[in-house]
C-alpha cells in the first residue's frame, strides 16, 4: 500500500459503512410508496433506496480521488460490516426474549422490522447486489478517468452509477426473487423504481460531488490515475 498518508480517507470510510448499514436496515423496517405511477409502474421502495445511493456518490468520491485500490479496501470493509450486521441479528433473533419486553414488542415486532436483515434470502441478495455493483461501479469510474484523461467528471460518476446501480439492483432482486422474498411479479415494479430512484439521487448529488471532490483533492494533495492498477476484487496487494 502506498505509504502515503491522507486526513480524510478514514472519516469517508467511516460514512460510507454508516450509510450501508443503516441503509439495509431501512429496507427491513419499510416499504414506501410515493403515490404514483410512471408507465402504469407504482413507484414504490423499500426506505433504504432514500439513503443507498449516497454509498454510490462516496464511492464515486473514494475512486476519483484516491483510487481503485483504496476503494476496493473500502468495499471490502462494507462488505464485512454488512454481513457482520446480518450474523448479529440472526443471532438476537435467537436468544429468548424477557418477559415486559414480549409484552409491549415481542418476537413478531423484532421479525418484522429486523427480521429481513438476517434472512437468508435479504443477506445473500444483499452482499451479491453491493458487492457486485460497487465493483463495477469503482472500476467503470476508475477506467473512464484514464480514457478521459480526468475531463468530465459528471461523465464517469453517472456512467459508472447507470452500470454499477444496474448490476447491483437487478442482482438483489433475481437473487431475493429466487429465494422466494418477492414475488417474481413485482420483479419489475422493484427494479425499475429502485434503479430510477438511485440514478435520479446520483444525478441531482452531481454538483455535490463536483464540490466535495475538489476540495478532497486540494486538502489531501491527491488525484489518483489507475494506470497501472491490478482490478482484480480479490488481490491483496496494494
Amino acid at each position: 500500500m502506498n505509504a502515503k498518508t491522507y486526513r480524510y480517507f478514514d472519516i469517508i470510510l467511516g460514512i460510507f459503512v454508516a450509510v450501508l448499514l443503516v441503509s439495509n436496515i431501512a429496507s427491513s423496517a419499510k416499504i414506501v410508496d410515493l403515490g404514483f405511477n410512471i408507465f402504469n409502474i407504482p413507484m414504490a421502495f423499500d426506505a433504504g433506496t432514500i439513503l443507498f445511493p449516497i454509498g454510490y456518490v462516496f464511492g464515486d468520491i473514494l475512486t476519483e480521488v484516491y483510487g481503485y485500490k483504496r476503494s476496493r479496501r473500502v468495499i471490502w470493509t462494507g462488505f464485512f460490516a454488512l454481513a457482520l450486521a446480518a450474523v448479529t441479528f440472526w443471532g438476537v433473533s435467537a436468544l429468548p426474549g424477557e418477559a415486559t419486553w414480549q409484552e409491549y414488542a415481542g418476537e413478531d415486532a423484532y421479525q418484522a422490522i429486523l427480521g429481513g436483515m438476517s434472512s437468508g434470502g435479504i443477506v445473500i441478495a444483499s452482499l451479491a447486489g453491493f458487492w457486485f455493483g460497487e465493483f463495477s461501479n469503482s472500476f467503470i469510474l476508475a477506467r473512464m478517468k484514464v480514457l478521459t484523461n480526468g475531463r468530465w467528471l459528471w461523465s464517469r460518476t453517472i456512467g459508472s452509477t447507470l452500470v454499477g446501480q444496474l448490476v447491483d439492483t437487478a442482482m438483489f432482486v433475481v437473487v431475493a426473487t429466487a429465494f422466494g422474498v418477492f414475488p417474481w411479479s413485482l420483479f419489475v415494479t422493484l427494479t425499475l423504481t429502485n434503479y430510477l430512484f438511485k440514478v435520479g439521487i446520483e444525478v441531482l448529488m452531481t454538483p455535490l460531488t463536483y464540490v466535495v471532490v475538489r476540495v478532497l483533492k486540494r486538502a489531501e494533495d491527491e488525484d489518483y490515475y489507475d494506470r497501472d492498477t491490478n482490478f482484480n476484487p480479490f488481490s491483496l496487494r496494494s
